[in-house]
């Protein structure tokens, strides 16, 4: 399978993808977040969180500070940048690691990228914000552009396409979202495209998502993928958000191997041999 190039970063540190798949480390810096919410409210428990997940192995972590789970109300620009850019700051300081600011928000992403941050992670796929796509493009930063049907508050309700087969229509949306950002002036190997498991989706469409992945890696873009702890899993498993580790493993594995070439978790440590295993299968030679 085809290696992408390197995500360039505005200070000249390259994120080089390699034949395995990065791992980026969540910190929802929320009271909220459907998994972790309210564990790292506090700036020194963000940032020591943040220090154990590069140690264990975060070439990326994606800060957020407002909650997308399915029904989440929307949280103003200044209160997520109350959140997030303190925690930024202090995590610049001490650490190299690649930083993803996690928002929809133009300004949220500004106040981010001038605190420390390096990319841009945005679920709308630069459509809730007119002012997110021109920034990032003056900004010169890589930036993920996700797949979901609506904004948090509503996505999981009333979920249809305008075709049976759901692969076809995310993979088409995110096709599109990336015309639209080279056509702003983006260059098309900075941007990381993610189908949005769990936004928008039954259970169905997730899985069928994951088992046809390689349909997505096939437009030839760096694909994340965030299965970490989801509801789907739980509904396999019958487990809580906090017992579903070893569920996030499988599903991490096997996106892997489908070709994922960043995966987003919670948890860095429980996921590391799973990415070293879907990569193995993924891209090791039978004389190697």
């Amino acid at each position: 399978m085809k290696v992408p190039g390197p995500l360039l970063l505005s200070d000249g540190r390259r994120l080089e993808f390699g034949t395995s798949a990065l791992i980026m480390g969540v910190l929802n810096v929320t009271p909220d977040s459907f998994s972790d919410g309210g564990q790292f409210l506090e700036v020194g428990a963000a940032v020591a969180q943040a220090m154990r997940m590069v140690a264990e192995g975060a070439r990326i972590l994606d800060i957020g500070g407002e909650s997308t789970r399915p029904g989440a109300d929307p949280v103003s620009a200044r209160d997520q940048i109350d959140r997030v850019r303190p925690v930024i700051e202090r995590v610049r300081a001490e650490s190299d690691v690649a930083i993803s600011i996690d928002t929809t928000c133009a300004e949220v992403a500004r106040a981010a990228l001038s605190a420390g941050a390096d990319m841009v992670n945005d679920i709308s796929a630069f459509r809730f914000d007119p002012g997110m796509l021109p920034l990032i493009v003056e900004q010169q930063v890589p930036a993920v552009a996700m797949h979901t049907l609506a904004a948090p508050k509503t996505m999981q309700q009333a979920i249809s396409y305008t075709d049976d087969d759901v692969v076809t229509h995310v993979v088409g949306h995110l096709a599109e979202r990336r015309e639209a950002f080279v056509a702003a002036g983006g260059c098309p190997t900075q941007l990381v495209l993610d189908p949005g498991i769990g936004f928008g989706k039954t259970i169905a469409h997730n899985l069928a998502l994951i088992r046809e992945l390689p349909r997505l890696v096939a437009l030839g873009s760096p694909v994340l993928v965030g299965t970490s702890r989801k509801r789907f899993l739980g509904e396999i498993t019958g487990k809580s958000p906090e017992a579903r580790g070893p569920a996030t493993a499988a599903s991490v594995a096997i996106s892997v191997a489908r070709g994922a070439n960043i995966v987003r978790v919670h948890e860095v440590a429980e996921v590391h041999d799973a990415v070293a295993v879907g990569a193995a299968i993924c891209y090791l030679q039978p004389h190697e």
